[in-house]
């Protein structure tokens, strides 16, 4: 990458005093097709092409700017919230892989969205007092609310102050305090081809890369590991290793095999492999 190239690029992923300007110039930026987005994706997945990622990069940026748009009803400059947007596509983008088989912008909505979150919490007056995990959940999620339902009637207020688990009076001050602009799912009728590739009804996102649910299934991942290594630990030494080299080891031995070694039955030793996975079940549900 050049040095006009590099000072381009990074003059695009900061929006600056002129945002109409900086829309007009990433609306510009041409729309990728499935195949140079695959060509792309792969060109940074295995040969971490720099010159390739700042392609991805710089023909999502309108993405961005979209989202951003819908963050409007919190009071915040929206260049900032663009940057903070683009700072999550670039950890997407950085992360995406082509052969999951799903289109960069559904993977990277979830890590902008993310980004943009962390953003109002730390910076809209309103959720300074959203401490918790659970007024955090009210802070998004009752907004999500009011793009489809006007004022909540009592019965509603109580069934999400119920489900997020926070007082009926935190849900309708909070109510009183959201406002905003409102998206639409579907694209606007005067909307041109390029402005409907923006819309959410021309996509689906795809869950499985939200970065919560990533970083649950690591932690329970390694909690697995770890319980069962501890059962492994607590087996004789000739379970253990009729184990390993049955289900643990590239290439598994026969029953036979093991009874050659160990000079008993191959019954015998489907006994044994019988009694240590009951001995291993017993202790990682204990």
């Amino acid at each position: 990458m050049t040095t006009t190239t590099a000072l381009q690029t990074a003059h695009m992923l900061s929006p600056g005093a002129n945002l109409e300007a900086y829309v007009h110039s990433v609306s510009s930026i041409p729309v990728l097709t499935a195949e140079e987005e695959r060509d792309l994706g792969e060109r940074l997945y295995y040969h971490q092409d720099l010159d390739a990622a700042r392609q991805l990069v710089m023909a999502h940026l309108r993405f961005v700017v979209h989202i951003a748009r819908s963050y409007s009803g919190y009071g915040l400059p929206q260049g900032d919230l663009i940057q903070e947007g683009n700072v999550g596509l670039m950890k997407a983008v950085k992360r995406f892989n082509p052969e999951v088989g799903v289109r960069l912008v559904s993977f990277a909505v979830h890590w902008i969205k993310a980004e943009i979150h962390e953003y109002v919490l730390r910076n809209w007056r309103i959720v300074k007092v959203a401490t918790t995990k659970a007024q955090r959940k009210l802070f998004f999620n009752l907004r999500s609310q009011k793009k489809r339902l006007a004022w909540l009637t009592n019965s509603e207020a109580d069934a999400i102050a119920d489900s997020l688990g926070v007082e009926t009076r935190e849900v309708r001050e909070m109510e009183s305090r959201l406002t905003g602009s409102d998206m639409s799912f579907d694209p606007a009728d005067n909307d041109d081809d390029e402005g409907s590739y923006l819309s959410p009804a021309h996509y689906l996102e795809d869950h499985s890369q939200d970065p919560a649910l990533q970083l649950e299934a690591a932690d329970s991942a390694e909690s697995s590991n770890h319980s069962l290594h501890e059962a492994l630990s607590q087996l004789d030494e000739r379970s253990r290793d009729i184990l390993q080299q049955r289900w643990l080891s590239d290439e598994k031995v026969t029953l036979h095999d093991l009874a050659a070694q160990y000079g008993v039955s191959a019954e015998r030793i489907r006994q044994l492999e019988k009694n240590a996975m009951k001995k291993i079940k017993g202790s990682i549900a204990a």
